[in-house]
């Protein structure tokens, strides 16, 4: 059965173009979504003139200093998972462009911890971009939490995907 995330990596040949991008497409995808809610348009300001009345219909009006707080921790809380689905995007990317050369444990763990370091790259250039925008403040807590984020999810593949070796690998003597 097809997976996410690969089983095991490629073993060589040349990459074409359709499978570099079935490979980078989720994380290419993930990046311009960050770009378009880069804009004055999702500024706090702006997110909360709609999403209030969604949830006062959901859940009953709101007092204003609550409805700040509450939206304040919702905005952070798409910030995490957020980021963290960029980072699984370019975990997924990693995996299936990175060479085998030593085990399958560091295989994966250099897979990771590039998605989590492209995570942070793009969290970066982010809150850089948004100091430029009127409405918008670029704040380095933002790219700790978006980097978090992405270690989070990252971590939840590991304790879930990657807890054994898949059956079908041909161990290299360096797994032994």
């Amino acid at each position: 059965m097809p997976s996410f995330f690969p089983d095991a990596p490629r073993t060589s040949g040349r990459w074409n173009s359709s499978s570099w991008l079935s490979a980078w497409l989720p994380a290419i995808i993930g990046i311009a979504v960050i770009c378009i809610e880069s804009t004055g348009t999702f500024s706090a300001q702006n997110t909360s003139s709609w999403l209030r009345p969604i949830f006062e219909h959901l859940f009953g009006r709101f007092q204003d200093a609550s409805w700040e707080l509450f939206h304040h921790y919702l905005r952070k809380s798409g910030h995490f998972l957020g980021y963290g689905s960029l980072g699984l995007a370019f975990l997924r990317a990693w995996l299936y462009t990175l060479n085998r050369n030593r085990s399958l444990h560091a295989w994966r763990l250099r897979a990771t911890a590039l998605a989590i370091a492209s995570t942070a790259l793009v969290a970066s250039g982010d809150e850089f971009h948004q100091t430029f925008l009127p409405g918008r403040t670029g704040v380095p807590s933002d790219v700790v939490l978006d980097t978090l984020g992405a270690g989070a999810l990252c971590l939840l593949v590991w304790l879930v995907r990657f807890r054994v070796a898949p059956r079908s690998i041909e161990p290299l003597p360096s797994d032994a």
